[in-house]
């Protein structure tokens, strides 16, 4: 090969190369307690200095979780995760996979894939873990009313989140999150719920429990609206979700006068040549 064509070629992959970011489709992932789940990551293989994975729980600053300097001398984990069997990782050639085994209510956050190659950082989209099933941790139990809800535009809904727990008593951080139907990312609309009642303590033969109820309410629903919303409790040092309330929002009488304008405007399309044949007739 020539030397001029070799160098273009060395200079493509570079620039294709720095063109390119973490190929990491955001995605959000509902397992099971107790579920194993591996996060994957896939990146350029070549000009890459490290790959590495940070874990940001809601409402806190990002912390890194592994760092991978190349496939060969594996993954080296951080902070907590350190001595953490739970977490694993597996470098290869343009791939760095999480896998998180036995899935507990902290490990709910998202999770970002990253590279580093000629000082420059990227970032992938990240991947949402939702932990379900936790309601048997710490005996606390986090419901969502209803399961599901249809509206029509420019109704009000009211959605309910109930927190039952025998092990931590007191306020709770709330979050609720919206997931749309398209592929972008979880967004958090509110970060504080409004409680309907003070919260019941009751004191029961066995051990006393609290409960609280938390509040969000929406007006004037459109179509942009729709979608499933979690309630997130901040409670015991850890997030615990719902199972979510998926919500339906139909257009309602504005869908029905589009569709009426346009059945009018195909009708009057159609009959126009009809008129104007017989106006030509006649003349």
């Amino acid at each position: 090969m020539p030397p001029l064509c070799a160098v273009f070629l060395l200079f493509s992959k570079v620039y294709g190369l720095l063109g390119k970011n973490v190929n990491q489709t955001y995605t959000l992932v509902r397992p099971q307690l107790g579920d194993t789940v591996t996060l994957p990551c896939f990146h350029a293989g070549d000009f890459v200095s490290y790959a590495s994975w940070f874990k940001q729980p809601l409402g806190e600053k990002p912390q890194i979780v592994v760092i991978t300097l190349n496939p060969k001398s594996g993954a080296i984990f951080s902070n907590e995760f350190k001595n953490n069997e739970r977490f694993s990782a597996k470098a290869a050639e343009g791939s760095f996979n999480l896998t998180v085994s036995q899935v507990e209510p902290s490990d709910s956050a998202t999770y970002y894939c990253s590279i580093t190659r000629y000082n420059e950082i990227s970032f992938g989209d990240g991947t949402t873990l939702m932990v379900t099933g936790s309601e048997s941790h710490g005996r606390t139990v986090v419901l969502q009313q209803p399961e599901s809800e249809s509206v029509h535009s420019g109704d009000s809904v009211t959605l309910q989140c109930s927190v039952h727990t025998e092990t931590c008593a007191g306020e709770h951080s709330v979050y609720w999150i919206r997931q749309g139907s398209g592929e972008s990312p979880p967004g958090i609309i509110s970060t504080h719920g409004t409680r309907s009642d003070e919260c019941q303590r009751s004191s029961g033969a066995v051990s006393p429990t609290q409960s609280c109820v938390y509040n969000f309410s929406k007006r004037n629903l459109s179509t942009s609206d729709a979608g499933t919303y979690y309630c997130g409790v901040a409670t015991c040092g850890e997030i615990l979700f719902g199972n979510g309330t998926k919500l339906n929002v139909d257009g309602g009488e504005l869908s029905r006068l589009v569709w009426l304008s346009i059945i009018r405007t195909g009708v009057l399309c159609c009959m126009l040549p009809i008129f104007v044949l017989i106006y030509c007739k006649k003349a």
